[in-house]
């Protein structure tokens, strides 16, 4: 959405939020943006105060997960399977919803995947792989029952 444009993607959160608060109406990706805080009541606190947190940090060896990268991750697969991204997405996401309770669960799941390949693509410096994520979401849809 915002390639590593952390500040530029937080305003996009910000931005989306004060106006959902206002009462005013959601342009664009706004609309999928308040969708998805709305999931996580625990994050509303994050969105409530762009002051205290546009340029905080959420170092991953404290434990605290980082609210815009979660939020963002969901944006991520919302959009993947909109237009099928990578090409298969949407079948293995339609097996899985057969198999976990609700559509949060499901997308919690892939979340999963998306930040292995992430970590992957980030540590060997080189794009994300598609194959590498459709092979977890396949192994994935083999371990849930």
């Amino acid at each position: 959405m915002y390639g590593t444009d952390r500040a530029g993607l937080r305003e996009v959160f910000f931005r989306a939020w004060r106006r959902h608060r206002a009462n005013e109406p959601l342009e664009g990706v706004e609309r999928l943006v308040v969708d998805v805080a709305l999931r996580h009541p625990e994050y509303h606190r994050f969105l409530d105060h762009p002051e205290a947190h546009a340029d905080r940090d959420f170092p991953a060896g404290l434990g605290e997960t980082n609210p815009f990268m979660h939020l963002a991750m969901h944006l991520a697969i919302e959009e993947g399977l909109a237009i099928d991204q990578p090409r298969g997405m949407r079948e293995r996401y339609r097996t899985l919803r057969q198999k976990l309770p609700d559509d949060h669960a499901v997308q919690h799941a892939i979340m999963d995947c998306l930040a292995e390949m992430l970590w992957r693509a980030q540590r060997a410096g080189t794009p994300p792989e598609d194959a590498g994520f459709l092979d977890c979401l396949e192994r994935l849809e083999r371990g849930v029952r």
